[in-house]
């Protein structure tokens, strides 16, 4: 899949929190280049000249490309001197008079996806708390490309024909799993454009505007959320962990909903949102 903007924020966020966790004064990183073994380093702070920006590190060539290789980190203490890395790259590494330096991998679905450096201008050991930072921005990245690839796969999945004319039975199931799984993704998603995709895609599978008829009942985007995990037969605390919330929050969003639908339970609550259109 190529790199799009938002995979790249996501690399310069991190970066940012890694360099201000650390203290580490420069730090850098980039993407795999689409069909291609090699990450293109875009994204440098603390850097003192050019040479680093926009060089493409081949898989197994220097330390970024051993990480990329390897899938794991790499770490050196002084980079011109190292053995156990080539040195393709020595001189624009030099250029920036770096001696200390860590690569880790961001590794989704078992692929490379990209590497983060951080950085020192003296050969002395970063140390395991720099090393252990670096490695958990990288899980960071890791977590919010992954997020990115499930939402767009089911977006993919959901959007194909006229889904409100499904037949009932095993299909009409399928179309509310995917409803409940995207509704469970939505509170974890900050990229604006794919939370307005999915909302779509929701409002799609629900058959509607997505807000219930005209003049009817009004959900928050909570309860609905609630209610499409209780319509997959997911209990107060599997919903919980589904949304990222306590148990004790679903069902204060649940008796909210019940409420507003005149429901007295959680199945007469799910009958009722069909109704009003907010669920398949």
């Amino acid at each position: 899949m190529a790199a799009d903007a938002a995979d790249v924020v996501e690399i310069r966020s991190a970066l940012v929190r890694l360099r201000r966790a650390t203290g580490l004064p420069v730090v850098f990183g980039g993407l795999m280049e689409s069909g291609r073994r090699r990450v293109r380093i875009s994204e440098l702070s603390g850097t003192a000249t050019a040479a680093l920006s926009s060089l493409a590190v081949t898989s197994g060539s220097g330390l970024g490309g051993k990480a990329v290789a390897l899938a794991r980190p790499c770490a050196v203490t002084d980079y011109s001197a190292a053995r156990h890395i080539s040195h393709e790259y020595d001189a624009p590494v030099a250029a920036e008079g770096l001696r200390s330096v860590v690569a880790v991998p961001v590794v989704v679905r078992r692929r490379v996806r990209g590497v983060l450096y951080g950085a020192l201008r003296a050969a002395q050991p970063l140390g395991d708390r720099t090393l252990s930072a670096a490695v958990e921005a990288a899980r960071d990245v890791e977590q919010a490309l992954l997020l990115r690839e499930e939402a767009r796969e089911l977006v993919t999945a959901a959007r194909p024909g006229p889904l409100r004319e499904v037949a009932p039975g095993a299909a009409r199931e399928q179309v509310r799993e995917a409803h409940a799984a995207l509704r469970a993704l939505l509170p974890r998603v900050t990229d604006a454009s794919l939370r307005t995709e999915l909302l779509d895609v929701c409002a799609l599978l629900a058959g509607g505007a997505g807000c219930g008829p005209a003049g009817g009942v009004r959900l928050a985007p909570r309860e609905v959320d609630v209610l499409a995990c209780v319509a997959d037969g997911a209990t107060n605390a599997a919903a919980a962990e589904r949304l990222g919330v306590r148990a004790e929050t679903v069902k204060a969003y649940l008796r909210s909903a019940m409420r507003k639908l005149g429901a007295r339970t959680r199945g007469e609550a799910v009958v009722a949102a069909r109704r009003a259109g907010w669920l398949p």
